[in-house]
């Protein structure tokens, strides 16, 4: 996948605003803890995440992407009535039915000859919307196209908080950890044709994805019977082998990916990678070559908000002069699946 014509506009955010720290998260599992004779502040040392933020109880998603979206729009100068296409791709949907694209339509007043679906791919959702719309736009379909996701970690860990006080022991205790990492915000991608007079777009290059299908079991997060006639939410990580196995794939794809933007490895200023935790980190740049200092994090404080995460994390890159004019940027994403994607952005 090439791109002549196919910028990044607008990349705007909507942060959660209750902060839970990981000490908040384990003083509610002092019981399990003290059980299990685990010292409190593991889950940091574990996983480098000393906070990460929750909407407020019932926030509905599509207010956050709501308010990202109209930030992009606004930020662009762009008007709705301009947008042919606007995905939803957060792994957290409002219902089944209808798509959650819809209320952000409507809540943005776009309608009429414009395509509106949702899209989902775990944590790559937002990399994978960005890819419809530059097809689209680089077939000239249409001029600009919105990406939006919002993720809720709330709900998840309510739900498995009380299970780990229920089973109290190592093995579930091990599966749940990645449950905790999670945190919840917003996210607007808006891509177009570069023909709105943009003072400083963003050009996508090209990327490259790879599948290793194989893996589709390592992390499953869905509903099931609660014994009591509804449904309840559950999660489970094989976090080691999510963790091995998506280093592999990432390789993989990296020695694929820089021939195919035209890059060597030395000649890229800056990734941003899906925000994981701290093994994750190293282990991916390690493993790829990247200096550490060519990176931009915010796992620390904000977790790992699914498909949110990475564009929010080159957001704020973006705000704190980290990403800069000129510079050859590579978005790293990876997701259950397993599946990785890397882009190659001119910035």
């Amino acid at each position: 996948m090439k791109y002549q014509k196919v910028v990044i506009e607008a990349l705007e955010y909507e942060l959660a605003p209750v902060v839970v720290s990981s000490s908040d998260l384990e003083a509610r599992l002092e019981p399990l803890y003290r059980e299990l004779r685990i010292a409190p502040g593991q889950l940091q040392a574990l996983t480098g995440i000393r906070e990460r933020r929750w909407w407020e109880p019932g926030y509905p998603l599509s207010h956050g992407a709501i308010m990202a979206a109209r930030k992009a729009l606004l930020s662009a100068g762009i008007a709705a009535s301009e947008i042919g296409a606007l995905v939803y791709t957060g792994v957290c949907r409002e219902q089944f039915e209808p798509a959650t694209a819809c209320r952000v339509a409507d809540g943005l007043g776009i309608s009429g000859d414009v395509a509106i679906f949702d899209l989902s791919n775990a944590c790559l959702g937002v990399l994978n919307g960005i890819l419809d719309m530059a097809n689209r736009i680089e077939l000239g379909q249409i001029k600009a196209g919105l990406v939006v996701s919002c993720e809720s970690a709330r709900e998840i860990n309510e739900v498995m908080i009380a299970k780990m006080l229920e089973e109290r022991n190592m093995q579930h205790f091990a599966h749940s950890l990645a449950t905790l990492t999670g945190g919840s915000g917003a996210v607007a991608v808006l891509l177009t044709d570069g023909s709105f007079g943009s003072s400083a777009p963003h050009r996508l290059l090209g990327g490259i994805t790879k599948a290793a299908p194989q893996h589709h079991n390592l992390c499953l997060w869905g509903v099931g019977p609660d014994g009591k006639g509804g449904y309840q939410q559950s999660m489970a990580t094989d976090g080691v082998n999510v963790m091995n196995h998506g280093v592999e794939l990432g390789r993989r794809t990296w020695e694929a990916f820089l021939p195919h933007v035209g890059w060597k490895a030395e000649q890229v200023d800056r990734v941003i990678c899906h925000q994981v935790g701290s093994a994750h980190q190293s282990m991916i740049l390690k493993t790829l070559g990247v200096p550490a200092d060519k990176d931009f994090t915010t796992y620390e404080f904000l977790g790992n908000m699914g498909t949110v995460s990475l564009p929010l994390t080159a957001a704020l890159a973006v705000e704190r002069d980290i990403l800069l004019p000129g510079d050859r940027v590579a978005f790293l994403g990876i997701g259950s699946g397993l599946n990785c994607m890397m882009l190659g952005i001119e910035w």
